[in-house]
């Protein structure tokens, strides 16, 4: 059954070990070589209501995906996902 990125953006990820609720999925890595998804990307929480900037953003493999649901997504890590400042890149027209 395939599925759209927009569909993707939609549901909530979950850890298995922890049951915390990571957030959405807001962007995705991929092997352009390849055309395969390498990991998804859940932003971090918002400081102060985002007025103090964001946490890193989440960096969950594709591999640790245990179960796409209709609304959620199951991750399972093992142990603290990896996070990464997000890249500003400059607004292309």
């Amino acid at each position: 059954m395939a599925c759209l990125f927009s569909e993707l953006r939609c549901k909530e990820v979950i850890d298995l070990h922890s049951g915390q609720r990571l957030g959405y999925v807001c962007d995705a890595e991929y092997d352009p070589c390849d055309g395969k998804i390498l990991s998804i990307i859940v932003p971090g929480q918002g400081r102060a209501g985002g007025l103090l900037g964001r946490e890193d953003d989440y960096v969950i493999p594709w591999s640790s995906i245990s179960r796409l649901g209709s609304d959620i997504i199951l991750v399972d890590l093992e142990q603290s996902p990896s996070r990464r400042r997000r890249e500003k890149r400059p607004f292309l027209y």
